[in-house]
């Protein structure tokens, strides 16, 4: 579970936001769904400086429910004979958050984001492909591909990853877009129902992408091997001159999953699921957020306490 986020959009810290009616987290609802699908270790990665906070209000609550594990992402976290370049501030990236998991994931796994409701099905799904893999299984990963038009937020764009497959369901290609809205042509009427669906490309114009088509929500399934693999390439990440003078210059798991892909080394199953994506990502999205839990509630789909 990676919670390492400020969360910069929304205004603080929303992964330990109390949205349910007993103040639970949207993690400890993507947990409750993840223990009843059948997994049974909870891994978050998470910054140091609010480690005490995350222990007690957060921890506790898990401790005689599941197996539980803490990891640090730290900007110094990075492999021998490298340094921090002068004046980086931001995180390594998502990537580099999963792999301050390598020593304590031996099994194969979910990578998740703490702040994203997927809804029970995503969880299912998931949970099933790994379930099935073959004992010591490597290089066959998978992806739940949300419908775009099921992950939007009604005060904004969002930050999506737009995949393309194969005719056998393969991942062929994830690019990150970081503008998508319901708008006009020229990005006018934003959240508009009745306009399409668009991202804004390299160039800044508005490009239209159907409702059914895959996204990554980063819900991803790996098993162990994937870490070899993330040391070995955030090494040439690092060795790139253009990625240490960015000092905003990240290593996506999207970066690493393409790679395999490309190189044949490994193929990432894209698995559909109907569940409707919800979160905070703008503050504004808080009151229709607590409002949709609280009828998951009412529809008994979760216990008014979860924990």
């Amino acid at each position: 579970m990676l919670a390492a986020g400020m969360g910069s959009r929304y205004g603080g810290l929303k992964q330990l936001d109390g949205l349910g009616p007993n103040g639970e987290t949207i993690m400890d609802y993507s947990i409750y769904d993840a223990i009843e699908a059948g997994f049974g270790k909870v891994v978050w990665v998470i910054r140091k400086d609010f480690e005490e906070q995350f222990r007690t209000q957060i921890l506790s609550k898990y401790e005689d429910k599941i197996p539980c594990e803490l990891c640090f992402q730290g900007l110094d976290a990075l492999p021998e004979g490298f340094s921090v370049p002068e004046g980086r501030v931001k995180p390594w990236g998502t990537n580099h958050a999963v792999l301050m998991g390598k020593d304590v994931i031996k099994e194969p796994f979910c990578v998740i984001n703490c702040d994203d409701f997927y809804n029970r099905d995503a969880f299912k799904v998931i949970g099933k492909f790994l379930a099935d893999l073959p004992d010591g299984a490597t290089n066959q990963y998978a992806m739940v591909g949300f419908r775009v038009g099921n992950t939007l937020s009604e005060n904004g764009t969002v930050a999506r990853g737009i995949c393309s497959k194969d005719e056998n369901e393969n991942l062929t290609t994830v690019v990150e877009r970081t503008e998508i809205v319901r708008c006009a042509e020229d990005g006018s009427n934003a959240g508009a129902a009745a306009e399409p669906i668009r991202y804004k490309d390299e160039e800044g114009k508005w490009v239209v992408v159907d409702d059914n088509t895959p996204v990554s929500m980063n819900m991803w399934g790996f098993t162990p091997d994937y870490f070899e693999h993330s040391e070995a390439y955030f090494k040439e990440f690092l060795s790139d001159p253009k990625n240490m003078e960015n000092l905003k210059a990240e290593f996506f798991i999207p970066l690493m999953v393409n790679k395999l892909i490309n190189e044949k080394t490994a193929t990432v199953k894209v698995l559909d699921t109907t569940s409707k994506w919800f979160g905070v990502t703008y503050a504004a999205d808080r009151e229709g957020t607590v409002a949709r839990i609280q009828q998951l509630v009412d529809e008994g789909v979760y216990p008014a306490k979860l924990f």
